[in-house]
Order: C-alpha cells, then sequence, then structure tokens
C-alpha cells in the first residue's frame, strides 16, 4: 500500500496495525557513523506511550523498541536501521461490535470504501496507534539536527477556548506539565476542560504550536517541495490533524502588505528557511471516538445508535506533542541533508 513513506533522502516508512502484533519501521538515509542515543529514542517514544498522561487513554503500552538492524556499537552504519514495538495491551473484544458499523467521523467507512475490507480493532492502520513508529524515526532525525544546533520544541497551546497568549519565553515545563502547556495556571484550566469532557462521555479538540531554533538559511526546495509545504504535508498527515498554519497563518489574511511585512513571516520567505525561529500550529478535531450514544450506519446502510466502548482519549493534544516534534524533525533532517546537495560552492 502506497503513501508509508515519508522523506526523500530521509526516509521513514512505517508498518502495522492498532491490535496486531506490534507497529514498527525503517529508517533509511541516516548517515554512518551518527552517535545514536538509544535511551534518548526511548525518552521520546515514553512521552507519547499510552499512558504516558493522566488525562489520556487508559491503554498502557510499555513502548520499548527494539532495534532490528542498523546500529552498531552506538553509531548509525549507513544501512536502514529497523525496530519493532509490540503490542501488548490491546483489548481487540472491546471492538467486537464495530464489526459491522461505521464510527461517525472515523476513518471506518471510508477506508472499507477504499479497499473492500478493515481491520475494525481499534481502526487498525488508521489508529494513532500508528504515530510511535513517527516518534522514532523523528527521534533518529532529531539527533541528525542537534549536532548543526538545531532545537525542535511543541506545546499545547489550546484546548477548547482555553488558549495560551503569545510563544512561551520558556518551554522546559511542557514535560511536567499533565496538559504539555508551560504555563501552569493556564495549563490547569486545560485539564480541567478535558477532564469534564471525559466525565460527560465527550471529547474536546485542541492546538499544538511548534517553535524552530537554530535552523540554518537555505533549507527548502522549490517549487513543490517548499519547507512550509512539507511540514504542513507532515502535519496533516498525524491522525485528528485539521488545520496547520505558519507564521501569521490565516490572520494574515484580514492584512494589508504594509502590515504584514512587518511581522515575521514563521521563519521562511518563498519556501525556503531564513535563519530566523521557524513557528507554526496543528490544530487537532475532538476524537471522533467518545462514550455518548450516536446515530450511524452500519454496513447494510440502516441507521444505528451507537456508544462506543474502548479505551480513548478524550483529547488528543498533549500526546500529540512529541508527534508533531518528530513529524518537524523528520522534515527537517530530510531537507537538511537535501540542502547538502544543492550546490557544490560558489564562484
Amino acid at each position: 500500500m502506497p503513501g508509508n513513506t515519508i522523506g526523500q533522502l530521509f526516509r521513514l516508512t512505517s508498518f502495522g496495525e492498532s491490535h496486531g502484533a506490534a507497529i514498527g519501521g525503517v529508517v533509511d538515509g541516516c548517515p554512518a557513523g551518527l552517535p545514536i542515543d538509544q535511551h534518548a529514542v526511548q525518552m521520546e517514544l515514553d512521552r507519547r506511550r499510552p499512558g504516558s498522561t493522566p488525562l489520556g487513554t487508559a491503554r498502557n503500552e510499555a513502548d520499548g523498541v527494539e532495534w532490528l538492524s542498523g546500529i552498531f556499537e552506538g553509531r548509525a552504519l549507513g544501512t536502514p536501521m529497523g525496530f519493532l514495538i509490540r503490542n501488548n495491551d490491546a483489548r481487540s473484544s472491546d471492538y467486537d461490535a464495530l464489526k459491522d458499523v461505521y464510527r461517525p467521523g472515523h476513518a471506518d467507512r471510508t477506508w472499507e470504501v477504499k479497499y473492500g475490507l478493515r481491520d475494525h480493532r481499534g481502526g487498525g492502520r488508521s489508529s494513532a496507534r500508528t504515530t510511535a513508529a513517527c516518534v522514532v524515526g523523528g527521534a533518529i532525525a532529531r539527533q541528525l539536527l542537534t549536532r548543526d544546533g538545531v532545537q525542535v520544541n511543541a506545546y499545547v497551546s489550546r484546548v477548547g477556548e482555553v488558549a495560551l497568549g503569545g510563544i512561551p519565553a520558556d518551554l522546559a515545563p511542557v514535560w511536567s506539565s499533565a496538559v504539555r502547556c508551560p504555563d501552569e495556571n493556564t495549563g490547569a484550566r486545560m485539564a480541567a476542560i478535558i477532564e469534564q469532557a471525559r466525565a460527560e462521555g465527550d471529547s474536546v479538540g485542541g492546538v499544538v504550536s511548534c517553535v524552530v531554533r537554530g535552523l540554518p538559511e537555505g533549507l527548502g526546495e522549490p517549487v513543490f517541495d517548499k519547507l512550509d509545504a512539507d511540514l504542513a504535508k507532515a502535519m496533516l498527515s498525524i491522525n485528528a490533524s485539521k488545520g496547520f498554519q505558519i507564521g501569521s497563518g490565516f490572520a494574515a489574511a484580514a492584512l494589508r502588505g504594509s502590515a504584514h511585512n512587518r511581522l515575521s513571516q514563521g521563519g521562511l520567505a518563498g519556501g525556503i528557511s531564513d535563519g530566523s525561529d521557524l513557528f507554526f500550529d496543528v490544530a487537532f478535531k475532538p476524537p471522533a471516538t467518545i462514550a455518548l450514544a450516536q446515530e450511524t450506519l452500519n454496513k447494510t446502510g440502516e441507521k444505528v445508535m451507537l456508544e462506543a466502548k474502548g479505551r480513548h482519549d478524550p483529547c488528543v493534544v498533549p500526546r500529540a506533542v512529541p508527534i508533531v516534534e518528530a513529524m518537524a524533525c523528520l522534515v527537517l533532517a530530510d531537507h537538511w541533508l537535501r540542502q547538502r546537495m544543492a550546490r557544490i560552492g560558489r564562484t
């Protein structure tokens, strides 16, 4: 099935389903000799795993990564780096009622229309469970970028109607916050909204923002592989993402050029990085699978009422933070390598 690989020079191919034996991936194009801190990779995976925050799903996976190839004596061999993450806490019986019913707002029906069959257990390949492979690939990409001084940091900037204004100067508190918001007071208000939605059997959406510092000039490949275009594609490939904006984003539509030209362009111009901080936002919808009764359709086209079972996040944004970082790192590492092939020098 196409669509499982991201990147041109630095590439990640992922595989697996939510309730299969394992998920995993292959990272290809990582330069030989790069020191690989496997503990750091596991730390980033721990930030995404089910059970990593009390505001998320009750599914609790250890998500220990098993390396199969491509690393020897702590360094990348330059060969494909294969890895596995086993599924140990799947409860497939929770999804028996979904075998012949389509959840509203989910990929159930469209997936079946496209392929003629689907794995109804936890959403199968359309589940956010598959993003664990992206976090592993992104963690390797981050280690390549860090050698060049690039820092990628994401955080929750909105849950429902509660929003964090501006770009925080200090992002260190993000990982000590259950909601992954760097401001304690705002984070507490966000957490209250998530808990209320959970208690009501409902869900709520939000926004993850990301700041990239230390990015060199010149990254981006006009016309169709502009850096912002590739970032947008990567972010919109994340489950439940519904919107992407960079710099002033949609607010620019209400401005005149004389005003907009004085603003930050989000770290790039013409799709090429300009050396300043890169800033973007990713909007996430409320999770589609909720406990409230909803009208939907079954396979025969009949209207039925569904009260979904299983363990689901009432809001995805706290666990989406490491995924946004990972996808950004994958795109930036790919363009970092591509820029080194763009010219041989100046005359």
